[in-house]
Formats: structure tokens, C-alpha cells, sequence
């Protein structure tokens, strides 16, 4: 038996209108599945509901991927595909495996010799990225940055420094409560003419997006805690 074929489903970035993240036949072709992988199942049936299943969401199949689940239980995962069903890989907010424990599931399909079919939808990074005016043909995307306050300052100095030598473009993201710590970091310790944009609650109504050079930012920092950021700096 082939293998099903696993869909690759980005999400909302927040609560917008579907129709204008989402085109029709993509929430057409993600309505008829029956089997998900999802990284939180009650926000992947919000969303779905939304979408508008073929079938009632007690008869959707969900199975949980997120940080804690093991390389050892993705092959439980593909069962379903392996048995020849298609299934939706379905991310909290924006694209599965980009920044998000999707990727190993994805290269385990590749293994199985299983269909990949990425879907259209918002993908954070590249929209702040588009929309940041720096270098969009050399760009490093480096997910999250330490924790620990010495090991984040001596991080940043070192993008800065690389971004200088290189003239690429730098991007990074963090969980949105510490978002406004970072920027804080950032203005401290990135060299006046380090360009920097701030790409805040992409797609959504109030979203903030602004680049401006490190000196012009340390009089005035936005308010951005608890809101999806992604930052850039280039030099």
C-alpha cells in the first residue's frame, strides 16, 4: 500500500478573516480531511471548525506534536499516513515546521517515501521580512535566542557583528511575554547604525511593523509584550 500524502496546513497568525490569509480551495482541501497532527487540539479545532469540516469534529482524528513529543513516537504519528490516509500537519500559528517541532515528522515522511504538499498561508518571517525593507536575498533565520541574559547578550553582539561583515539580514523571534525584555537588550547592545524592524501581530488589525536605525529606537520603544514579534537587524 503507498503511502498517504501529508499536507502541510500554515494557520492564522491571530483571529483574522480566513479569506484573506487562507485562499478557498486550500480550506476546501483542508475540510475534507479526517486525520490531523496538531501542536494544540483545542486551538486546531477552533480552527477548523472556522474552516468548515465535511465532517463533524468528534469524528476528526487528532494526534499531538509539539516540544516535549520524542523522535521515538513519530513513527506512531504516520501510522495513519503509512495506511494510506491523507493527513493534515496543522501548526499553532503560522507554518508547520518552520520554527516548530513539525520538521522531524516531515523528514520521517520523506523517509517513508510519503507525499509532501506544503499549502499557502501566512508565514510570519517571511512577511516581516518582505515588509522590513532590509536585505531579502542574503537572510539568516535563527529561531530563538538564549535565555540566559549573558549567553542572549553575547548572541546578539554576534549577529550584529555578522550582519555588519556580511550585510545579511538577521531574524529572530521569542516568546511573546519576554518580547519586550529583548527589544530592551537589543537597543542596549546593537551599534547605532544597526537598522532594526519590529514586526509585531502580523496580518492582524493592529499590526506594528517599523525599521529603524538603533539610535532612532532608544527614544522610543514600542509596546510589544505579549504580542507576536518577529525582529530583524541588519547592518
Amino acid at each position: 500500500m503507498h503511502p498517504g500524502t501529508l499536507f502541510l496546513i500554515p494557520a492564522p497568525l491571530g483571529e483574522v478573516e480566513l479569506a484573506e490569509i487562507i485562499p478557498e480551495n486550500v480550506q476546501q482541501r483542508i475540510a475534507r480531511l479526517k486525520y490531523f497532527i496538531v501542536e494544540h487540539p483545542k486551538t486546531a479545532r477552533h480552527f477548523l471548525k472556522r474552516i468548515g469540516c465535511i465532517r463533524p469534529l468528534q469524528e476528526i482524528e487528532m494526534q499531538v506534536l509539539n516540544e516535549h513529543t520524542g523522535l521515538n513516537e513519530i513513527d506512531q504519528l504516520l501510522e495513519p499516513l503509512l495506511a494510506g490516509n491523507d493527513i493534515g500537519l496543522l501548526s499553532e500559528a503560522g507554518c508547520p515546521a518552520v520554527a516548530d517541532p513539525g520538521a522531524n515528522l516531515v523528514r520521517a515522511a520523506h523517509q517513508k517515501h510519503a507525499s509532501i504538499v506544503p499549502l499557502v498561508g501566512p508565514s510570519s518571517i517571511l512577511l516581516a521580512l518582505m515588509a522590513s525593507g532590509l536585505n531579502g536575498q542574503g537572510f539568516r533565520f535563527h529561531g530563538y535566542l538564549p535565555i540566559k541574559n549573558e549567553l542572549r547578550i553575547k548572541k546578539i553582539i554576534q549577529l550584529d557583528e555578522e550582519s555588519a561583515r556580511t550585510n545579511q539580514t538577521q531574524i529572530f523571534i521569542e516568546t511573546p511575554y519576554r518580547n519586550q525584555k529583548l527589544l530592551e537588550i537589543l537597543v542596549q547592545n546593537c551599534s547605532d547604525e544597526t537598522d532594526l524592524c519590529i514586526a509585531s501581530n502580523l496580518t492582524l488589525k493592529d499590526q506594528y511593523i517599523v525599521t529603524k536605525k538603533i539610535k532612532a529606537w532608544r527614544s522610543y520603544l514600542p509596546e510589544i509584550n505579549k504580542k507576536p514579534t518577529v525582529f530583524l537587524l541588519c547592518r
